[in-house]
């Protein structure tokens, strides 16, 4: 059982780098275009986050997979909008 403290750190933690990319989407959104960011830094970047947030369901730690996995949806939104101009 981990300490109700751990969990709150965690979701801190976790909500900082989820919110972190809100502004890059909405950035993208507007501008319709997500050319200055590249390939090689989403690829990585989500095969990263999906690897905590496997992390998280192997630990059944929601704090992880709650964070990790709205990151996630964040960042694959982003490569779909560059996806979609190329």
């Amino acid at each position: 059982m981990v300490p109700l403290t751990f969990t709150l750190i965690g979701l801190f933690a976790g909500a900082l780098i989820t919110a972190a990319w809100v502004p890059q989407l909405v950035q993208t959104w507007k501008s319709r275009s997500a050319r200055d960011i590249s390939w090689s830094y989403l690829i990585l970047f989500s095969s990263g986050v999906a690897m905590w947030e496997l992390y998280g369901i192997l630990r059944r730690d929601w704090a992880i997979m709650l964070t990790n996995g709205l990151t996630l949806v964040l960042v694959l939104s982003v490569a779909f909008i560059k996806y979609r101009e190329e």
